[in-house]
């Protein structure tokens, strides 16, 4: 009976320090920053933002967005992972001048609460193909009209002009400021900064599949969650001027390993390149015509090492080079933050030209130098005449003692006199009287 009680007593202390616990832990707000374009390792950042979250029971999950737009495979996969949270996920469109641009947008509305920082925007939402053109005919209302029901499901309990505006964001690439867009109640709120935010979430009801929850965000703490290194290096990667410069650096390693085989350096750094470089163009729009370009780019550089033209062809493949990177990423209709910058195309066009042009100088001066080792060599050369007999004897020549004849032309030698070598054949010097 005793063992009980105590037993008894001893949950009634656990069950109190617990809520003595309880009401004494602050609600937690986990922030992210995505900024960059909606590209795959965003998706695994925001899918870790998620389950980070809900590990750790956070009251919100605030999301700072600046994106251009990006992939909407990539955009659907993030709002199916936001809406399927258990912790309420707040899309903050910030700071200052930041936009929610194309699949930006459709994120922004899927937040289950959503705020615009004053001085942002808000939309140009239309669709384009994998290439970056913009998609035609059938196949374009197609997908519009995918996304336009998409868009639907998630400000439908906003009203009808929300609803309108999102549609226009999708059919007329609409883009709208944070007071119209919160005017069309399409965001909840306008806010300074994540404190500011924070303030307005406090009592704010949003709709969870679990059903409405009420934020509370007194006292709350915040802590951020940055960005992993290696999301970040992926990310990276999916620019395409760095996409462009592992390409090119590859190319050229793996060339110069091909032309003098026997290192390993060169043909590392070569496949390293080209392996990081084959990833970012995976998921850029990119026109896979331009790849051509570069190739016979290439092709004309390492012929004009093997068969010297005087440099015509190394410039035949810096105009190739040079076409081949824009059509690559500039093709037309592709958006402005997957192309390449055009200065840096033709400037690495022009280094690689010149690189290929200086081995060129080299070869050729190569094939003009005197030759400096072997017997042929010591043509020209002065030497002194140790013993000589008539028409022949030993000379001495650069430290080594040679046998010699005596030139056709020249005077007699004698033992001490300098000689001239003037010709090689086989092992024996032909020397003339100095």
């Amino acid at each position: 009976m005793k063992l009980t009680r105590i037993t008894f007593l001893l949950l009634i202390l656990l069950a109190a320090f617990q809520t003595v616990f309880a009401q004494g832990e602050k609600p937690l707000a986990i922030v992210m920053t995505a900024n960059g374009p909606i590209m795959p390792p965003m998706l695994e950042y925001f899918e870790r933002g998620v389950k980070t979250a809900e590990q750790r029971n956070a009251e919100v999950l605030i999301i700072q967005l600046n994106t251009p737009g990006g992939s909407v495979e990539t955009m659907l996969e993030i709002i199916q992972a936001m809406r399927a949270s258990e912790v309420p996920v707040v899309v903050y469109v910030s700071p200052n001048d930041a936009i929610a641009g194309s699949a930006g947008a459709l994120i922004t509305m899927a937040g289950h609460a959503s705020a615009m920082a004053p001085k942002t925007a808000i939309g140009a939402a239309s669709p384009i193909d994998s290439n970056g053109s913009d998609i035609q005919s059938t196949l374009e209302k197609k997908v519009k009209e995918i996304l336009k029901a998409r868009a639907r499901s998630l400000v439908e309990d906003r009203g009808t002009q929300a609803t309108q505006l999102a549609e226009a964001m999708i059919d007329d690439a609409k883009a709208v400021t944070a007071k119209e867009a919160l005017d069309a109640k399409l965001i909840d709120f306008i806010s300074d900064d994540t404190e500011d935010l924070l303030q307005s979430l406090n009592g704010f009801t949003v709709k969870m599949d679990a059903g409405d929850r009420t934020l509370n965000t007194v006292d709350i703490q915040t802590q951020s969650l940055e960005i992993s290194f290696i999301e970040q290096l992926l990310l990276l990667l999916t620019d395409p001027n760095i996409a462009f410069l592992l390409l090119a650096i590859g190319v050229q390693a793996i060339l110069i390993e091909i032309s003098s085989p026997g290192g390993w350096v060169a043909g590392f750094i070569g496949a390293v390149c080209l392996t990081l470089a084959v990833y970012g163009m995976g998921v850029l729009s990119i026109n896979w015509f331009g790849l051509l370009f570069l190739i016979i780019a290439f092709v004309l550089f390492i012929l004009d090492i093997k068969a010297p033209t005087h440099g015509a062809l190394t410039t035949a493949g810096v105009a190739s080079f040079i076409v081949g990177a824009l059509v690559l990423f500039n093709s037309p209709g592709t958006p402005q933050f997957q192309r390449v910058s055009v200065p840096l195309v033709i400037g690495m066009g022009i280094f690689l030209g010149a690189i290929s042009f200086g081995i060129l100088m080299i070869a050729l001066r190569a094939q003009h130098r005197p030759i400096e080792v072997g017997a042929e060599s010591l043509v020209g050369k002065t030497g002194t005449a140790k013993m000589f007999s008539h028409e022949a004897g030993q000379v001495q020549v650069e430290s080594e003692l040679w046998s010699a004849e005596k030139a056709a032309d020249s005077e007699p030698i004698r033992k001490g006199d300098f000689i001239e070598v003037v010709e090689v054949r086989g092992l024996r010097l032909i020397v003339k009287k100095k």
